[in-house]
């Protein structure tokens, strides 16, 4: 069960999740987040996940290995948090967070109450939608919050008249 949202209080404001997960698609679902954040008033969140069991090395080595991780996520989020500000005009959050996919989403969506709607693109490719989308689709990671999934071939203009 998830704890009960606070975006409709007074003093917080409704939130919408992007993942940033370096897929072409990603920059639909962090486009229309924006746009929507703006049009209602509303933050942004741009969540980077550090995938879990990469660093299974020697000591040294491990921390070598999770500090490029480390740097890796925060330049790919820093470009992404860029395009925002110049396209969409809001300041992102930016969160990283290590470890698997849906379970650092869920843990994003419990510590901070007012992230109300987790935003994702589906992708076109012959492999499938995507993990995180093919994993909504089959509820094998049901989220607490509504999740909406845009189609990767939306252009810009496209998703500017939907939001």
């Amino acid at each position: 069960m998830v704890s009960k949202r606070l975006s409709r209080l007074e003093g917080h404001r409704r939130k919408f999740m992007a993942v940033i997960d370096g897929t072409p698609e990603c920059q639909r679902a962090v486009h229309y987040a924006g746009r929507r954040a703006k049009n209602s008033n509303g933050g942004l969140v741009l969540l980077y996940v550090i995938p879990d069991g990469d660093f299974q090395q020697w000591l040294g080595v491990e921390e070598i290995m999770r500090a490029e991780a480390r740097e890796e996520a925060e330049a790919v989020v820093a470009k992404i948090a860029q395009i925002v500000r110049e396209t969409i005009g809001i300041e992102p959050e930016i969160v990283i967070r290590e470890g698997g996919a849906a379970e650092q989403i869920n843990a994003v969506i419990e510590e901070d109450r007012d992230v109300a709607i987790l935003v994702l693109a589906a992708g076109s490719a012959k492999e499938g939608p995507g993990p995180l989308v093919s994993s909504v689709a089959g509820r094998a990671a049901a989220f607490p919050i509504p999740v909406t999934v845009l189609p990767d071939t939306l252009t810009n203009e496209e998703i500017d008249a939907l939001c």
